[in-house]
């Protein structure tokens, strides 16, 4: 199938009886879906832009499809943030509209009453008719960025050739027959756009699940037989920290799908559920995509494609090639740059109503990611960090990527992030947390960092923090500007520093130390929340 829009790929669907979605035990055909999108269009026709508080419940399916075929731009807003962030968001994209289910009534009241505009309730929703398919370059919805780094969510367009391309690309990967399993958030784009719309460009059936269970992931892959799975962020890692069993591999998944996903986890979990896994480089602006090349060096995003260069930010040039040795990277200085599509915005149709974001993205025609990242003299590229995820450790600058990369290899480790805080002469020292699968022994780790010749000396952790969890938000993106901020004074959880003899616990005198060095220096001001 062909099309310029997503509309004629939803409308393409509309005489299929066979299954499209799946939720609890609930099925709906082609047939019934592309009807209710219809029917959610004209009742909410002229209702101009509808900020939609749902989980990932088959009504945000419903309200997205009525979107694509001439009904309102949906505003995709985050449940899980706070009334105040929501009124802001609302505000920022121009909603006229509360579209919610019960659970979030409390936030959509917030909403209505703090800017004055209407809210219903899914259950008050009517429709009669629908209405012409819209152009390719016309707006379906706006997906909020994570704002992991920033704080400040931006809201992106999402057109409809934003949905098609991806859809139709990714649906070259499956057949009608498949069953594509979605339990990543909706009001993210990776879903929309790697889940919903490849399977209404193939035809195949989708599998909803209203939160994000590791536990259930494989419980629900056999019971709707799901071929095809979706991940954002640390989701792989998670279900690869549930207990493991002989019959793992015993199920019906082909094919997992997403982005973020390390290594090393991709590796685990394709082993370990006999599936293929590809972890492809993307975010919701979608103007900077790197196809996976599995010959390529481990670790590696692809090879660096036409049109595509990495530049310094702050003289604009080109980056010369990586030199890494033992896995190490030796001229991060010259080599770590920004991800920058000179040939234009790629699959990017602007921020929506924000100039100044706009404008920090587009430079002369040239869309800069603020993803870090270096190629190797072969062209291969790997992953550095966001733009904010740099480290200056005694006068070197480092990547964080890299160290994450290495730390994830280390037996019993889940999860991991690494981040910097101040420190007190010059610059930052390196930290990271840390989620253990169970016990953990400091010893056993110092003894992994030790031993990787892939590591330099400045970028092993000064401090290193055990939780149980990480901040993150819903798709699974750690926020460190969470941890960053709590640095060593700030986190309840065990701390570890490291002296010239090991690590130990960091002590309360160890505290007191360390911010009377900082006061020395006259940077004790860093250490404000």
């Amino acid at each position: 199938m062909t099309a310029d829009t997503f509309a004629a790929l939803l409308a393409a669907r509309a005489d299929d009886d066979r299954p499209s979605l799946h939720y609890a035990d609930r099925v709906w055909s082609w047939r019934e879906q592309v009807a209710l999108c219809r029917t959610y269009a004209g009742w909410l026709r002229g209702a101009g832009h509808v900020g939609v508080l749902l989980d990932n419940v088959p009504e945000m399916v419903f309200l997205v499809g009525a979107a694509a075929l001439g009904g309102p731009v949906v505003v995709a807003l985050n449940p899980t943030r706070s009334p105040v962030e929501l009124v802001r968001d609302a505000r920022a994209a121009d909603v006229e509209l509360i579209v919610y289910d019960g659970v979030h009534a409390e936030a959509a009241r917030a909403i209505s009453e703090d800017l004055g505009i209407r809210r219903i309730s899914l259950d008050e929703l009517q429709a009669t008719h629908d209405r012409e398919p819209a152009p390719p370059g016309d707006l379906v919805m706006l997906v909020f960025t994570s704002g992991t780094s920033s704080g400040r969510p931006r809201a992106v367009r999402i057109t409809q050739r934003k949905l098609a391309v991806p859809g139709l690309s990714l649906a070259r990967m499956l057949t009608p027959d498949d069953v594509v399993y979605c339990s990543m958030p909706l009001f993210h784009s990776g879903a929309i756009m790697a889940a919903y719309a490849p399977a209404v460009a193939s035809g195949a059936a989708l599998v909803l699940r209203k939160r994000f269970s590791a536990s259930g992931v494989l419980p629900d892959v056999r019971k709707y037989g799901c071929t095809y799975l979706h991940y954002v962020g640390k989701a792989l890692s998670y279900v690869l920290a549930t207990p493991e069993r002989p019959d793992d591999a015993g199920n019906p998944l082909k094919l997992a799908f997403g982005n973020e996903g390390s290594a090393t986890a991709t590796r685990r979990f394709g082993e370990r559920f006999g599936c293929f896994v590809i972890d492809a480089f993307g975010s919701t602006e979608t103007a900077v995509s790197i196809t996976p090349d599995p010959s390529g060096p481990p670790g590696c995003l692809g090879r660096l494609p036409d049109g595509v260069e990495i530049r310094s930010p702050a003289t604009g040039e080109r980056c010369p090639p990586a030199i890494v040795e033992s896995g190490r990277l030796l001229n991060a200085e010259e080599a770590v740059g920004e991800l920058v599509n000179v040939q234009g915005l790629g699959l990017f149709d602007g921020y929506y109503n924000d100039p100044e974001a706009d404008a920090e993205r587009i430079r002369e025609g040239a869309f800069w990611s603020g993803d870090l990242a270096y190629a190797d003299k072969e062209g291969y590229v790997f992953f550095a960090g966001r733009g904010t995820e740099r480290l200056r450790v005694d006068g070197e600058n480092l990547a964080v990527a890299p160290i994450e990369a290495v730390v994830r290899e280390a037996p019993g480790i889940v999860e991991a992030a690494v981040y910097p805080v101040p420190d007190a002469a010059a610059g930052d020292q390196v930290m990271l947390a840390l989620v253990p699968d169970g016990r953990f022994e400091m010893s056993a780790f110092a003894e992994f960092l030790g031993a990787r010749a892939d590591l330099g000396a400045k970028a092993v952790p000064r401090y290193i923090r055990i939780c149980r969890e990480l901040p993150q938000t819903p798709s699974h993106k750690v926020l460190k500007r969470v941890l960053a901020r709590q640095a060593w004074h700030g986190a309840t959880d065990p701390v570890y520093l490291r002296t010239a003899t090991g690590y130990r616990p960091l002590t309360g005198d160890d505290v007191v130390e360390i911010e009377t060095e900082f006061a020395r220096y006259g940077r004790q001001h860093l250490l404000e929340s």
